[in-house]
């Protein structure tokens, strides 16, 4: 098994029941996770870098949440717009976006 170097955590508002409703999935959520798994691919990173959807964070206000372990940095207000630099600097460079860190 290959333990990934950063894993990357969506919120997409699943409940226990696998059901998907709340504040991150209204907001595209599932889109995200989407385009982070392209990036991933994209950069070739597969072996690197996961990507998870994940139940509520409880910070619905600051959504859609993404969380990015072992760094311990929580993105709020995250949009499609963002993913592509949460990849290139977070991701590839070490930067923190620090105007999405919550």
């Amino acid at each position: 098994m290959n333990k990934p170097k950063r894993h990357i955590f969506v919120c997409t508002s699943s409940r226990i029941n696998g059901q998907q409703k709340g504040y991150c999935h209204a907001n595209q959520s599932v889109e995200l996770v989407e385009q982070f798994m392209e990036e991933i691919t994209d950069r070739d990173l597969g072996g690197e870098v996961f990507v998870s959807n994940t139940g509520c964070f409880g910070i619905c206000e600051k959504g859609p949440i993404v969380v990015i372990y072992p760094d311990n940095v929580w993105y709020g207000a995250v949009s499609s717009d963002d993913v592509e630099e949460i990849m290139e600097e977070h991701i590839e460079n070490d930067h923190i976006v620090t105007r999405l860190e919550i």
